[in-house]
C-alpha cells in the first residue's frame, strides 16, 4: 500500500490539488495496469484511449506513462468516464468504465463547489467543501474495486506509432507547421489559423 500512495502523492503533485475526479482517475489507472499485467512504459508500449479531459486523465497520464507527448494517450472527445488501455505487444485491451460513489451527496457537493469557485462562499462553506472533498476522495480510494469501476476485455484497434514530419513555413504568419497540418491558400502552405475555412454547412 505505501507504494499506492506514493503513486498517488505523485498524481496529485502533478495536477495541483485532491479532488474524486482526480482519484478516479487513480483507480481506474491503477486498475488497467493490474488487469492488463503492464508496468508503465518508457515508450509507446501501452496505450490509453481517453473518452474526456477531466482530472482524471492527469492520474492516468502519471501512473501509466501514456501522454500526448509520447503519443501513447489518444483523446476523444465523448464527454464519457470511459477509459480503454490496450497492450501494443500482446494486443490485450480492456475497457474501464469509473463509476461514481455517494450520487445521494453530488448535488450538495457541487452546488458548494460552484459557491467556493464562484468566490461567493463564506469561510464556514468553504471549510465544509474541503471536508466533503476530503471525505470523498477517501472513500474513493478506499473503496472496493466493483464499487468504483466496471472493466471488460475488448478487441481495440490502435493507432499507428506517432510518426515525425517535416515542418513547413505558414506563409502568411511565418510559424512552423507539422505539413500534415498545413493547408494550401493562393497556392502557398498556411498554418491551420490562418486559413479561411470553407464549408457548405457539412
Amino acid at each position: 500500500m505505501h507504494a499506492e500512495n506514493t503513486l498517488w502523492e505523485k498524481a496529485v503533485a502533478f495536477h495541483g490539488h485532491k479532488c474524486t475526479g482526480l482519484a478516479m482517475g487513480f483507480r481506474v489507472a491503477m486498475a488497467a495496469l493490474n488487469a492488463l499485467e503492464a508496468e508503465r512504459p518508457s515508450d509507446e508500449e501501452l496505450v490509453a484511449i481517453v473518452e474526456n479531459d477531466s482530472c482524471a486523465v492527469d492520474a492516468i497520464q502519471v501512473i501509466t506513462g501514456c501522454t500526448l507527448g509520447k503519443g501513447n494517450l489518444i483523446f476523444r472527445d465523448y464527454g464519457k468516464q470511459i477509459y480503454t488501455f490496450a497492450v501494443r505487444d500482446s494486443g490485450k485491451a480492456i475497457r474501464i468504465e469509473a463509476l461514481r460513489l455517494n450520487e445521494d451527496g453530488r448535488e450538495e457537493l457541487q452546488a458548494l463547489r460552484r459557491k467556493v469557485f464562484g468566490g461567493e462562499a463564506t469561510e464556514e462553506e468553504r471549510q465544509l467543501y474541503r471536508k466533503k472533498v476530503e471525505v470523498a476522495v477517501e472513500e474513493y480510494l478506499s473503496a472496493p474495486l466493483e464499487r468504483v469501476v466496471r472493466m471488460k476485455e475488448v478487441k481495440c484497434t490502435l493507432p499507428e506509432k506517432a510518426r515525425l514530419f517535416n515542418s513547413v513555413t505558414c506563409a502568411l504568419c511565418g510559424e512552423k507547421v507539422m505539413e500534415p497540418r498545413a493547408r494550401i491558400k493562393d497556392g502557398q502552405p498556411v498554418c491551420i489559423p490562418c486559413a479561411d475555412q470553407y464549408s457548405r454547412g457539412w
